[in-house]
């Protein structure tokens, strides 16, 4: 067994990975950027190493500084989590090339997967079946657009060399693809410096179905079984679940089988996830169930693997890649119960789901049984917006699907967090959906009905009037009112918005300032009416502002230039995603503060649009 690791990662999954190494032994060592110096995953390794400024092009995605860590520490292996590193076969090469142990795939392993189009060819090769579309080289403008034409609309424009639902669009008519093209390949440049795209057929109820595979370095290989990723929000995973709903025995054979092919084909070593596409307009069938892409690292989503099969795919990891052959072989692999899991984010649903940045001066799980939290953050940091505003990762486990529903729904509405946002309640919602309850779901399902999922609940009457109690001294007395019942009640602050509240008990002797009110998985500050003459804009003002720190990375408009109602005025780069800002009604724009490629902080005036009579 190795001795000591190197984490060349951050955040939740590197929380992950040191507990298990701590677990067996292992020493465990961290990197961090100036953001994270006080993170939780430098607190808890034996040791920590500095490597950079925030940015992750600064830090995270510097192979020389990891490399350098690794040798100053004398790290016997490395470990990249997900994400960054992680599917970059040049820095597995160099870790390997450096007399380090790599925690993962082979480098020709990442470099056939890692490109979709060479990925569906080689798998196509094998045996296992293909979404229909065009992965050829020539990535000329014209030519792709004949191709979604040929293959016919809606499809989907995709990175080869993305993930996350990043570099991904979807087009649904010929007249929207030259922008979708522009906006997906700039995207995929930013992210993954590789632009090239591949186009495929659109499926137009497609649920989203992977397969958790396992290979040692004797030759072995195994799967773990599969989990539904279906319900999505922009292509990216909201609520991930395993096993997958209406899954029978001999589709699930047949769906195991066609990933453990995949895995062979490229003589896979170490966790791999073979992710597939099937078409869910009915019963599920492995006919209508194909290869989308594989991906050679850990998933953010293994916890519900771990779940039903009791495995710790992490341990699996480091004892594979110290030489040992898998601990199971097929056979003494089983599904138990029933596993999801939420990603819960420091984002505001009621704004687009922007991220919400800041100090998380509340921070409080809610509990189950069966729960488990895996979490990078701590009551205290901060949620930078250098990084993916991911606060943890919450999952349940039950004998059945409903039970685990029921208990991550209880789970995510016993969490508070002040005053960063969440979208907690918009999980609440989600899971008690009726299509969701019913385990029948697609990956438009918050499409359709995200407007309704992120509405922000209201608190109750009765945790008002307790948290009222706190607020109001004793001597306030029942209003007085001719011709009618006496009546207590008196004006509060709710997240600003004046309220009128009834109520009870006798107050408080040393009335407080203000008090939290969390519900439903919401925080809401109550604090007494107080008038002020302070006012902000009002609405229709036209004034065009950063909705949080970000790039500009492209301008469409000009200073004194016409426009309409929802035209695209600018794009803004933050989070690792790109934000497109438009006019709110038709106008002139009267000034225009942004430049492309200029830094900003939140609130700050990137345009005026004058409305025109």
């Amino acid at each position: 067994m190795i001795q000591s690791l190197l984490i060349a990662n951050r955040g939740e999954i590197a929380c992950r990975i040191i507990r298990t190494a701590r677990g067996l032994g292992i020493r465990t060592i961290a990197v961090y950027s100036d953001a994270d110096a006080n993170a939780l995953h430098v607190q808890e390794a034996d040791d920590a190493v500095h490597i950079g400024a925030s940015p992750t092009r600064e830090s995270y995605l510097v192979a020389e500084r990891i490399l350098d860590a690794a040798r100053q520490t004398r790290a016997e292996a490395i470990h990249p989590g997900y994400g960054f590193l992680s599917e970059n076969a040049e820095f597995a090469q160099a870790v390997s090339d450096a007399g380090i142990v790599w925690v993962g795939p082979n480098p020709s392993s990442i470099t056939a997967m890692g490109l979709k189009d060479a990925a569906k060819k080689l798998m196509a090769a094998a045996g296992v079946p293909v979404t229909p579309g065009y992965m050829g080289e020539d990535q000329d403008p014209d030519r792709l657009a004949r191709e979604a034409a040929a293959i016919g609309y809606p499809v989907l424009i995709k990175a080869v060399a993305g993930g996350g639902g990043k570099g991904m669009r979807l087009v649904e008519s010929a007249e929207s693809f030259a922008d979708a093209l522009t906006s997906c390949k700039r995207e995929a440049a930013s992210s993954f410096g590789n632009d090239h795209v591949l186009i495929e057929k659109y499926i137009a109820s497609p649920r989203h179905i992977e397969v958790q595979v396992f290979g040692d370095r004797q030759g072995n290989v195994v799967h773990l079984f599969e989990r539904d990723c279906s319900l999505q929000r922009r292509h990216q995973k909201v609520i991930e679940e395993a096993p997958a709903p209406g899954m029978d025995a001999a589709t699930r054979e047949a769906l195991c089988a066609a990933a453990v092919r995949a895995a062979k084909a490229v003589d896979y070593v170490g966790a791999g996830t073979i992710e597939f596409i099937a078409d869910g307009s009915g019963a599920l069938s492995a006919d209508r169930i194909w290869f989308m892409e594989m991906n050679t690292r850990l998933q953010v989503e293994h916890p519900v693997t771990e779940a039903i099969t009791g495995v710790d795919l992490v341990e699996w990891q480091l004892r594979v890649a110290s030489g040992e052959p898998l601990p199971l072989s097929q056979d003494d692999l089983t599904i138990d119960g029933w596993a999801m899991e939420a990603r819960l984010y420091a984002e505001d649903p009621a704004k687009g789901f922007l991220p919400s940045i800041g100090r998380l001066e509340l921070l409080q799980f809610g509990e189950s049984e069966g729960g488990r939290i895996d979490t990078g953050v701590y009551e205290g940091a901060e949620v930078s917006p250098f990084y993916d505003p991911m606060i943890a990762k919450v999952i349940a486990w039950g004998e059945d699907r409903d039970e685990a529903r029921e208990r991550l729904g209880e789970m995510l509405e016993g969490t508070a967090v002040w005053p960063v946002r969440t979208n907690a309640s918009f999980l609440v919602k989600a899971l008690q959906h009726a299509d969701f309850a019913g385990g029948k779901v697609d990956t438009g399902l918050i499409g359709r009905d995200g407007e309704v999922l992120a509405e922000p609940p209201a608190p109750s009457a009765e945790a008002l009037r307790a948290a009222a109690s706190a607020l109001v001294p004793t001597t306030i007395a029942p209003g007085l009112r001719l011709n009618a019942p006496p009546r207590r009640a008196a004006w509060f602050l709710l997240d600003g918005e004046k309220i009128e509240i009834e109520l009870e008990g006798e107050g408080s002797e040393e009335p407080s300032s203000g008090v939290l009110v969390t519900e439903q998985g919401q925080a809401w500050l109550l604090t007494p009416w107080r008038r002020d003459g302070a006012h902000g804009a009002a609405d229709g003002s036209g004034a065009i502002l950063a909705p949080m720190p970000g790039k500009v990375i492209h301008v469409e408009v000009s200073q004194g230039q016409s426009v309409t109602r929802g035209q695209k005025l600018l794009t803004l780069e933050a989070m690792k995603m790109e934000h497109t800002l438009t006019a709110p009604f038709d106008g002139v724009v009267a000034r225009l503060e942004a430049v492309a490629g200029q830094q900003v902080q939140v609130d700050v005036l990137l345009a005026q649009i004058e409305e025109t009579e």
